[in-house]
């Protein structure tokens, strides 16, 4: 039987697709598993964006945009960025709200968001899944035109652009064990 722990030791970023469609069941298994995630007072302060079909070609215009100007010497990295772009048949924008004056709060909704990604990130793994949570870069999170493109009213906070697929034969076999600083390295016990 396969523990807990035996998922979070293998849970891997798997960024190469195969660019097969990825059931709509499969996404609301995914989406369920992210409203169970803690998160302060109960305020559930997450929004999903899925992105496929024909937003996806919108998105791929826009990111294609994006590289061009954040890349405008470095072609091959533009052109790599696109491939992963392309080959990857969902994305789901994930946003924590804003509380108006309360910063606190906000940082609050923002980690209650880091949860939920983790739980879809684990489900993702047990339905046969690559994921990937990009933040920078193709992620666009910090581009106001991500904003714009998913509709997000004011008042949201855009903390991952997930990319979601099939893996590639060729990614699964490249895995390797993750090297890890053991805990006692990182722990302090006062």
């Amino acid at each position: 039987m396969t523990t807990l722990f035996d998922n979070l030791q293998k849970r891997r970023a798997l960024r190469d697709h195969d660019g097969r469609p990825v059931e709509d069941e499969k996404l609301e298994k995914i989406l369920e598993a992210a409203t169970w995630a803690p998160n302060d007072r109960m305020r559930e302060p997450w929004t999903f964006y899925v992105i496929k079909g024909e937003a996806k070609k919108r998105y791929e215009e826009l990111a294609h945009t994006y590289l061009e100007e954040r890349f405008p010497t470095k072609p091959h990295l533009v052109e790599s960025s696109m491939k992963s772009i392309k080959n990857t048949p969902v994305h789901i924008v994930v946003t924590a709200d804003v509380v108006e004056g309360d910063e606190e709060a906000t940082g609050d909704n923002v980690y209650g968001v880091c949860c939920a990604i983790n739980s879809m990130w684990l489900a993702a793994e047990e339905l046969g899944l690559g994921f990937v949570w990009r933040t920078r870069g193709v992620g666009l999170i910090r581009d106001e035109r991500l904003y714009e493109f998913i509709g997000a009213p004011e008042g949201k906070q855009i903390v991952g652009n997930l990319f979601i697929g099939y893996p590639t034969e060729e990614s699964l076999g490249k895995m390797k064990d993750k090297k890890r600083t053991d805990y006692s390295e990182k722990t302090v016990w006062l």
